[in-house]
């Protein structure tokens, strides 16, 4: 945990001294402290939670499995959602929840970042879940879930979202377009809305010039500045966190949006105006 973390996994001592902008061979204990915590954004909302689960106890993992891989047809599941609650939760590749998903299901996909993103956005660690998955990663998400407290999975769709499609039920989508669609959208219109979903460290190290920082984390705080009577563009890094994003909108009843496909990563190969670059490392 903490701001201005590197990717990489392993690094020498000297470059860190080179690089890391809190360790200054000049620093004071005081110093040290104020540069690593300032600007450093609030613990997610399920830790305290999971500190709480540490102390009072919790259910076993094999009794979290027990309840979590029951097999639901599409009548079931759409029940248990409509009496209990319950969050309905893809962990589906992003490109499979666009072209086609449960109305008001949140995307949060296995193979991203998975476990910090349900607690960060689901955050309650008692709220009932139910899954949509791919076949044979039902329980492979059920252990993940419980790893970061979240042991109330009550099953997951049999079949998968093929079986809810060919059970006639409703589906939604989301819009996805390449950046080089974004670039010609925009040059055509200066006042296209374009919202940037990374982290604050990330937007502020180079973005769009046109795009307003709106961070995944804090997404619902920033709901009232989505606009309803246009068209707007959500992107992230590389496309994941922005159909997190989508997913989170749509579920509010915001379906307005486009989600850019490849992120910045792929903006920045477009002639759109950008910030100059600026190293995170350098950035409190």
């Amino acid at each position: 945990c903490g701001k201005n973390m590197s990717k990489e996994t392993v690094d020498t001592l000297g470059n860190q001294k080179k690089t890391n902008y809190a360790l200054r061979a000049d620093m004071s204990k005081e110093e040290f402290i104020a540069e690593v915590t300032d600007g450093l954004l609030p613990p997610p909302s399920y830790f305290p939670l999971n500190v709480k689960m540490n102390k009072e106890g919790y259910d076993h993992i094999d009794e979290v499995l027990e309840r979590g891989t029951q097999q639901l047809s599409p009548d079931a599941f759409e029940a248990a959602a409509n009496e209990t609650g319950a969050v309905i939760l893809d962990v589906r590749k992003a490109a499979d929840f666009a072209k086609g998903h449960i109305p008001r299901s949140i995307f949060i996909g296995i193979d991203g970042s998975f476990a910090p993103w349900v607690g960060a956005l689901i955050a309650d660690t008692e709220q009932p879940i139910l899954l949509v998955a791919d076949e044979g990663r039902e329980e492979e998400t059920i252990t993940r879930l419980s790893r970061v407290g979240f042991d109330q999975t009550l099953g997951y769709l049999k079949g998968g979202f093929a079986a809810w499609e060919a059970a006639g039920k409703e589906t939604d989508s989301v819009k996805s377009v390449p950046a080089s669609e974004l670039e010609h959208v925009a040059k055509a219109d200066k006042n296209t809305a374009i919202f940037d979903v990374r982290k604050p460290g990330e937007f502020e190290s180079e973005h769009l010039e046109a795009a307003q920082s709106t961070p995944l984390d804090y997404i619902n705080k920033h709901l009232s500045e989505f606009p309803s009577d246009q068209e707007f563009y959500v992107h992230c890094a590389g496309g994941y966190r922005s159909m997190i994003a989508a997913s989170i909108l749509k579920s509010r009843g915001i379906h307005n949006l486009v989600d850019v496909q490849g992120g910045y990563k792929a903006i920045k190969e477009t002639s759109l105006p950008k910030t100059n670059y600026v190293c995170p490392s350098t950035l409190k």
